[in-house]
């Protein structure tokens, strides 16, 4: 697993060992990035379920203003990963509860406009996010929701998010591209 490309491209990124986490195949992250484009850039972004920080620490390397990361078992491995990369200045890492946390950042007035979920496949994980994420102010209106998810896994509609894209990558893996209805064009 590496950075694809920016400022801390070639990068290898650590991985846990037998913990259960399935990082995002490099493939899959190099296709969700060529599909957002420059929408990457100066963005302000929430990995949630983290695992090795893969997906926020691609952002950071390709402009992203800053990144936060969430999980509850791999705050260690994120940390070394952002130094790796030389971002770890660009980096905010949590050791907690997604769903506590984003509780936390609402009541704070946070406000994220780039959102990767990739929690653990077939757990509610998705499905429970996406509607925290459908009323709450931390998604900015023009934002983007990114969703890692195992094929087979259902959406809900949505009041506030409409689904703008959908790409499924083999027999097991899909991701799914939201925004707020009626945000910035992305289509």
């Amino acid at each position: 697993m590496r950075i694809i490309t920016g400022s801390a491209k070639g990068t290898r990124l650590l991985s846990p060992k037998n913990d259960g986490t399935r990082p995002t195949a490099d493939r899959i992250k190099e296709s969700v990035f060529n599909i957002l484009g420059d929408r990457v850039r100066e963005r302000v972004v929430l990995d949630l379920f983290s695992g090795t920080g893969n997906l926020g620490i691609e952002s950071l390397s390709r402009g992203a203003k800053s990144a936060t990361f969430i999980d509850f078992a791999t705050d260690k491995l994120i940390r070394e990963n952002l130094k790796r990369a030389h971002l770890e200045e660009k980096g905010e890492v949590f050791r907690a509860d997604v769903f506590k946390k984003l509780k936390t950042f609402e009541a704070k007035r946070r406000e994220f406009d780039l959102i990767f979920i990739d929690p653990p496949y077939f757990k509610n994980l998705s499905q429970k996010t996406m509607e925290f994420l459908n009323f709450s102010p931390i998604f900015s209106g023009n934002g983007i929701i990114v969703v890692e998810y195992g094929i087979g896994e259902k959406f809900s509609n949505y009041d506030k998010l409409e689904n703008f894209r959908d790409v499924a990558y083999g027999k097991t893996t899909g991701v799914s591209f939201w925004m707020r209805v009626g945000g910035e064009e992305t289509k």
